[in-house]
């Protein structure tokens, strides 16, 4: 979860949300993401909401500690189910992220899954995932997942090079996320992700085809690549300042994504968002295509956001004044925004345009279809899709998404 938070207006006590964000629910699918704020150690590039146990130190006490997690993020489900009321939704994902989720006990984090199942029921082919960092986990910490009813797992590869990985400030060694997809499979886990990272710096063209060969080798049924982004404020980037480590630029990282979708595409991946690619339709994540498709999710953990019915909210970021809130019955919300529909058309072009099936051309505005034929002309929108109604991007589209968007919704 990033660690700003925008600004907005305040969140009830209760939680409760206005009756037009619970019109119409049941036509939606319903998500949870659960957030645990806990690593081991903070990553130089890291700009998420989470800490360390020296952060926690002396800050929020008993309140802040991983050890009770689990039950505080279970009083925020329950909570869930009192704002929704009578919502007849079972819930069709469900995915843990961090921070380091598996830093918890594997019986924590199905604890958690067994609240959202107590109180919501999940859909008989709910998508149950949580995120894992190679060094967390081991054969027994997998079949405990499985046994409990997680069936995918995303680990962060990130690289294949030990030089890249300590850039990164990434602890685990090379060939342990490999050993860690086999393991997974073993343990029963029908689908298995892999996160990569393009654009570090000292990175080289072939440090990053022999971290795309290690990840396809590994056999996951998908695979998510990512630029680099160096966030102020981040350790990285105050090496980068400093000149302790040289920044890669966007020419780099242009080549870095065609390289990844040649090596990928050639091994039976398919791109179905902009930074994702699953050998089948059933490998996509779904909970992610939840968002991407303005879906209903609640957000639990600090930090966490949220999105039912049009409106939006935060909760608070520490763990302990999310602890506090919880413990005192009030809601952990920091602040909510309600979208007005003109919000909710141009969400749904800045997200669906990067999936593969696009948006309709009936969301843009006369302005915005004008840009889009001339986003065909300039190659960047499929001439085909355009006649079909629809704009999707092309692969040098890909490359400059968020430039077509904005001339979309301009």
């Amino acid at each position: 979860m990033p660690s700003a938070l925008p600004d907005g207006e305040p969140m009830p006590e209760t939680g409760a949300l206005p009756r037009s964000a619970l019109t119409g629910g049941a036509d939606r699918p319903l998500g949870f993401y659960l957030h645990v704020p806990y690593c081991a150690t903070r990553c130089g590039y890291c700009d998420f909401n989470t800490y360390t146990a020296t952060e926690l130190r002396g800050s929020g006490g008993v309140l802040a500690s991983r050890d009770n997690y689990a039950q505080t993020l279970a009083d925020e489900i329950r909570l869930a189910r009192k704002v929704l009321g009578d919502d007849p939704r079972r819930v069709s994902t469900v995915f843990v992220g961090g921070g380091t989720p598996t830093l918890l006990a594997a019986e924590d984090l199905v604890r958690m899954l067994d609240t959202v199942r107590d109180a919501f029921g999940l859909a008989d082919d709910a998508e149950i995932t949580t995120e894992a960092n190679p060094e967390s986990v081991d054969p027994a910490y997998l079949e405990a997942l499985r046994a409990g009813g997680f069936n995918r797992i995303s680990f962060g590869m990130q690289s294949a090079k030990q030089h890249v990985l300590k850039i990164l400030d990434r602890t685990h060694t090379p060939g342990r996320p490999e050993a860690c997809v086999a393991e997974a499979r073993a343990a029963g886990f029908e689908h298995v992700n892999l996160d990569l990272i393009y654009g570090t710096p000292g990175e080289t063209d072939t440090d990053w085809r022999q971290t795309l060969a290690a990840a396809v080798g590994a056999g996951p049924d998908h695979i998510s690549a990512y630029a680099l982004i160096v966030e102020e404020g981040t350790g990285l980037a105050r090496r980068i300042r400093r000149g302790e480590v040289p920044m890669t630029d966007d020419d780099e990282h242009a080549d870095r994504y065609l390289i990844a979708d040649e090596v990928l595409a050639g091994a039976g991946y398919h791109w179905y968002e902009v930074s994702n690619w699953a050998t089948s339709e059933a490998a996509r994540c779904l909970h992610n295509e939840l968002y991407w498709r303005g879906a209903d999710w609640w957000g639990a953990g600090p930090g966490a956001h949220s999105h039912v019915g049009g409106v939006r909210w935060w909760n608070v970021k520490h763990p302990g004044a999310y602890a506090a809130a919880l413990a005192s019955g009030r809601s952990p919300g920091a602040g909510r925004e309600i979208l007005s529909a003109e919000d909710r058309r141009i969400e749904r072009i800045l997200l669906e345009l990067r999936l593969s099936a696009g948006c309709e051309l009936s969301l843009l505005a006369p302005a915005g279809l004008v840009a889009a034929r001339r986003a065909v002309g300039d190659g960047l929108l499929s001439e085909e899709a355009f006649e079909d109604g629809r704009a999707v991007l092309t692969l040098r589209g890909r490359l400059l998404a968020d430039a077509v968007v904005r001339d979309l919704v301009d």
